[in-house]
């Protein structure tokens, strides 16, 4: 059993987690790695494809029908309860599906190259003086050790040379995605190297109080809630139902609603006319009146 892939860093993007906050990730490529050689505690596993072959390499063509970009040696969990049908043989391939979300890994890289670098950049160094005639001491490292005592330079003195291109491992980190179709893996924070760097990935756990997100099921094969357990028990309606009947409630008022003003619309234009017909009869009968009195 293998807990451990070779993969290669893609590149960096980000991921929205429950709460909406956006977290940086980064995603790493892990091709089936194919079981070269089996040794006794640990096995040679291999990932992508050279494009020249050397004759040392032709015992990996033999298995594997290629030469391996990639070649580490990795050693193999034991576990007792695993049986002889599950154990590692030659020529297997191992994919992306060792890691699920949440789990913990830690991951090895190759830093980028940054050549022959100064103090101020290697070390952070604050350089000396800019003023008070000091023309060219702005990044120099400045003193080294004292005098006759000891009489030489400490081992391990900062001083300037050689930056980056070294092996740097990051531990602590979470697993977010796995996408078996694109062999992708997608990892919390930051991981050492360039693109298509080489990355040695070994998983070391679970990350401390991860929940993982509920997984949707279905609406007709929903499971029930205690609630709706209850209800069925007393063979009433359950939740689901229930807020079906309410959504249906609530349509059929919207509908009463929509139509409501279009006949209360036709009842006042009714309401008027017979009011204006009166007012015409009234008015009529008093000028009549007032003929009749001035006779």
């Amino acid at each position: 059993m293998l807990n451990v892939l070779l993969g290669a860093k893609l590149n960096m993007s980000r991921r929205f987690n429950r709460i909406g906050y956006q977290i940086p990730v980064t995603l790493i490529t892990a091709e089936p790695n194919i079981v070269l050689v089996r040794k006794k505690d640990s096995v040679v596993i291999g990932m992508g494809e050279k494009k020249k072959v050397k004759k040392t390499e032709n015992a990996f063509v033999k298995v594997a029908g290629y030469s391996p970009r990639f070649v580490k040696e990795v050693k193999t969990l034991k576990s007792k309860e695993q049986d002889s049908a599950q154990e590692i043989k030659i020529g297997d391939k191992i994919s992306v599906s060792i890691f699920e979300p949440g789990d913990e890994v830690k991951i090895t890289g190759t830093t980028k190259g940054r050549g022959f670098a100064g103090v101020v950049k290697r070390h952070g160094f604050h350089g000396g003086p800019k003023t008070h005639g000091q023309s060219d001491r702005h990044r120099a490292p400045g003193s080294i050790g004292a005098g006759t005592t000891p009489g030489r330079v400490y081992k391990g003195k900062r001083m300037a040379g050689h930056m980056g291109a070294s092996k740097i491992t990051i531990t602590g980190l979470e697993v977010v995605e796995v996408d078996e179709k694109t062999n992708t893996i997608v990892v919390k924070g930051a991981i050492p190297g360039a693109r298509n760097g080489l990355l040695i990935i070994e998983k070391t756990g679970k990350v401390k109080g991860y929940v993982a997100p509920p997984e949707p099921h279905p609406k007709d094969d929903q499971p029930l809630d205690e609630n709706d357990q209850k209800q069925a028990a007393q063979g009433g309606p359950l939740r689901s139902e229930a807020s079906e009947l309410r959504s249906q409630d609530e349509r059929e008022e919207k509908e009463q609603n929509t139509e409501s003003p279009a006949h209360e619309t036709a009842d006042q234009e009714a309401v008027t006319q017979k009011n204006q017909a009166e007012a015409k009869e009234t008015s009529a009968v008093k000028t009549k009146e007032d003929i009749n009195a001035t006779k």
